[in-house]
């Protein structure tokens, strides 16, 4: 006996040198590994001493602000603590995620390790079961959810927030291009010049004179109009029009109270914006709207930024300074009702524990639901397998909760999907391309090389227009001179997105189409920016020539960005049951909302949408909790 333990004594042993020489016990020093990313190289550097890690730094200096950097921020830490390199990605930035993991991976080797020595999950224990207390608890951190939570604690209560992602800022963080808003002092620092603008959205208001509420926006917006061309000064908006550009936008199924809220609130919010530190001050033109509208950061050199990845961080530094609690990776499933009121929620953490929140008010900012595609497809069918430009979190969860039968919420305008026409197709990923370079004077061309259609007219008629091209996808076409003007345009071209020629048969070549077919549309587009005059499509905005060379092309295609149907509520952003009646203590703001955007959102209107009601879905449960 005592032999075979012996024997077994010495198997052990050399097992366990081997398993010691597998993980290279006794390596140690800095090595690093480089792996391709969204923008472009990843670089992971591993500190190791006798094999563990012990340190680690990500750097991409081309991945996408807000998202990609998220996750440069979180996973080294968690490569530490796990010493492994099997770590969850960051929703959203799955490209920046994995390059993060394989430039560790190729560290690793570089150390002469075996990274499958590393591929170990830190999965850990389940955490115990939380319960928490709280005057307001807010759901979701996106710019809804963020903004609500800032005002209502600095109303003095006490504010929890749950997220159901690793890291704030939803669909909000995504957001490229700005935020309307009407009568803003920053809109009269730009030279009028779209009187064609204000006059076609007069004529389309015709084909909705029936509805009362475009009608008298119309005659106001008429007599407005007609004042201001007897004495022309300072910059022509109102929020008369940029109301009725909504509706028209909307096809006059928005709810009319809920638009009213949304315009006449805008301007102060971009006030409010500053107050925290947001300064939203280049005024440029978005389509669906009669004039320059859209209100959007810029950086040191004066380059208009995405605006997502400039709030997203204001914001959530506002949210620490006002000491709210965040609970991250933590998903909200049911509202917790007592005597007919919201008194909490009840969440899973990211180990599968329970988290209960006991409040006295309840805000749902949860997003829509354009990342669930079976919820999507469910609505409308045709849109079934259809690429999405929404964050992971956009799974509609708050509005299944607050539908449950002990809630009983209603719903709005659910089939009211909206496609972006303007997404680009990188490897896996769907990116989008902002508005804002349509608005900026690019324009559309097929694959044919001709344009078809008034490239800043509204999101849905641009999207069927494309999606009746051949291939169903067109090409986004600027020039060096709007690059120069934008480090969102830039940071495309920086990241492979866009083809590239010194002329226009270049550019084309480039392309795959017909060269002179191409080169006689660009001179044709200049043609109708020297005369400012439209005839094929109408369009009415066209700021500058397209003649700097180099030029670029984007290829893009329609995919589903903005779900406008969701919970009912009142201007105060309550939320109403089936039976027209508000749920006490339930509050919502943003894209799980129904009713403001109508059958079509406009492109500025989403940042509006969340800056205002988030604001006032903040002050009124504060008040609501006394």
């Amino acid at each position: 006996m005592k032999k075979i333990g012996k024997l077994l004594l010495s198997a052990m042993m050399a097992m366990s040198l081997v398993a010691c020489s597998s993980a290279g016990k006794g390596v140690s020093g800095e090595y690093t590994g480089t792996a391709k990313g969204l923008g472009g190289d990843v670089n992971v550097t591993l500190t190791l001493k006798d094999s563990v890690i012990t340190d680690v730094k990500a750097e991409g200096k081309q991945e996408t602000e807000g998202i990609g950097t998220k996750a440069l921020e979180q996973l080294p830490g968690e490569m530490v603590e796990g010493n492994t390199i099997n770590v969850d990605g960051v929703s959203g930035a799955t490209v920046t995620s994995d390059a993060i993991k394989e430039a560790a991976k190729e560290a690793l080797k570089s150390a002469g390790l075996n990274p499958d020595d590393y591929a170990t999950a830190n999965a850990g224990k389940k955490e115990e079961d939380v319960t928490k207390d709280a005057d307001v608890v807010v759901v979701g951190a996106g710019g809804a959810g963020m903004t609500a939570a800032i005002v209502a604690a600095n109303e003095g209560k006490n504010v929890v927030v749950v997220e159901s992602q690793s890291a704030a800022g939803g669909n909000s963080v995504r957001a490229t291009g700005g935020m309307n808003a009407a009568k803003t002092t920053y809109q009269d620092e730009n030279t009028f010049e779209e009187s064609a603008g204000v006059e076609k959205t007069l004529a389309a208001a015709e084909a909705y004179k029936d509805n009362k509420d475009i009608a008298a926006l119309t005659e106001t917006v008429k007599k407005q109009w007609d004042e201001y061309q007897k004495d022309p000064k300072g910059y022509f908006d109102s929020t008369e029009l940029m109301e009725l550009d909504t509706m028209i936008g909307g096809k006059a199924v928005n709810n009319f109270d809920l638009v009213k809220t949304l315009v006449e609130n805008s301007a102060d919010s971009i006030e409010w914006l500053s107050t925290i530190g947001a300064d939203l001050k280049n005024v440029g033109q978005f389509g669906g709207a009669s004039v320059k509208r859209i209100h959007r950061p810029v950086n040191d050199q004066g380059q208009v930024v995405s605006v997502g990845s400039y709030l997203i961080p204001i914001l959530e530094k506002q949210v620490e300074k006002e000491g709210v609690e965040v609970l991250y990776n933590t998903t909200a499933n049911k509202i917790i009702m007592k005597d007919g009121k919201a008194a909490g929620i009840e969440a899973e953490g990211k180990t599968g524990n329970k988290v209960t929140v006991n409040a006295k008010a309840v805000v749902l900012a949860t997003g829509g639901f354009g990342a669930n595609n079976d919820m999507v497809a469910e609505q409308n069918p045709d849109l079934k397998g259809y690429i999405t430009t929404n964050a992971n979190g956009a799974q509609g969860q708050g509005i299944t909760m607050a539908t449950a039968d002990d809630v009983n919420a209603a719903t709005v305008d659910m089939k009211q999907i909206q496609l972006h026409p303007t997404v680009h197709v990188e490897g896996d990923n769907a990116v989008l391309i902002t508005e804002g370079l349509r608005g900026d004077g690019a324009i559309l061309v097929n694959q044919s090389g001709e344009r078809f259609t008034d490239e800043v007219g509204t999101r849905d008629v641009v999207s069927a227009a494309e999606n009746s091209q051949e291939g169903g996808y067109a090409w986004l076409i600027v020039d060096q001179k709007m690059a120069d003007a934008s480090a969102v345009i830039q940071g495309y071209i920086d990241k492979g997105y866009a083809e590239k020629g010194e002329t226009y048969e270049e550019l084309a070549k480039a392309m795959e189409m017909d060269e002179k077919t191409f080169a006689s549309t660009m001179d044709e587009w200049n043609k109708c920016v020297e005369s400012k005059k439209d005839e094929k499509f109408n369009r009415t905005t066209f700021a500058d020539k397209l003649d700097t060379a180099p030029y670029y092309a984007i290829k893009v295609q329609p995919g589903v960005h903005h779900t406008m149907g969701g919970l009912v509520i009142d201007t105060n952003t309550e939320v109403l049951d089936t039976d027209n009646n508000v749920i006490p203590g339930l509050f919502a703001a943003g894209e799980v909302t129904g009713g403001v955007h109508g059958a079509n959102r406009l492109g500025g209107n989403a940042v509006a949408d969340f800056v205002v009601f988030g604001r006032i879905a903040g002050t009124q449960a504060a008040d609501y909790v006394g």
